[in-house]
C-alpha cells in the first residue's frame, strides 16, 4: 500500500512501557462509543472488539485488526471499509535507555471517487495528521502521568 504519512515522537520511558500505553490508548481511542458509530457508518472490517487486550495477532478493535503484535517493539493494525484499505503501523525504537522514539506510519489506498473524495476529507484536510499526532501525545502524556502518580 502506498504510504499516506508518518509520524513520531520521543516518550520518556524504555520501549516495553511505551508499548504497553499504546496499545492502551489505541484500545481506547478505537473502542469509544463515538469511534465504534463512525466504524459502523463507514463499513468497517472489522466492526467489533474480539480477542485479547493487550492485543495480540488477531485481536480486533472496530475498523482494526492486529496483524503485528511484538511487545516492545512493533504493534500493526490493519483494516478497510467502503472508502480505504489502510495500515496504522506503530513502531518502537529506543534512543537510549530512558527514552523510546514512538512512529505511526499510515499506508492506504483509496480506490475509486468515492475513496478519492474520502481522502480529501480526511487526509488532505489535515484531520488525519491531528488524530495521529494525538494519539502519540496521549501515549506519551499516559506515561508522563503515571511517572508522577498521576499528578500533572
Amino acid at each position: 500500500m502506498p504510504r499516506v504519512d508518518e509520524h513520531a515522537t520521543v516518550v520518556a520511558a524504555e520501549p516495553e512501557a511505551v508499548w504497553q500505553a499504546t496499545a492502551r490508548v489505541v484500545a481506547r481511542a478505537f473502542s469509544r462509543p463515538a469511534a465504534a458509530r463512525y466504524a459502523r457508518a463507514v463499513g468497517a472490517d472489522p466492526g467489533a472488539v474480539t480477542g485479547p487486550w493487550p492485543p495480540a495477532e488477531g485481536s480486533t478493535l472496530p475498523g482494526f485488526r492486529v496483524t503485528a503484535a511484538v511487545p516492545g517493539r512493533l504493534l500493526e493494525l490493519t483494516g478497510r471499509h467502503r472508502f480505504s484499505s489502510y495500515t496504522l503501523t506503530f513502531a518502537l525504537d529506543p534512543v537510549d535507555t530512558a527514552r523510546t522514539r514512538l512512529r505511526a506510519e499510515t499506508r492506504a489506498v483509496f480506490p475509486g471517487l468515492a475513496g478519492r473524495a474520502y481522502r480529501l476529507l480526511v487526509i488532505t484536510s489535515g484531520g488525519h495528521a491531528v488524530g495521529v499526532r494525538r494519539l502519540l501525545g496521549s501515549v506519551a502524556d499516559s506515561l508522563s502521568s503515571a511517572a508522577t502518580g498521576g499528578v500533572s
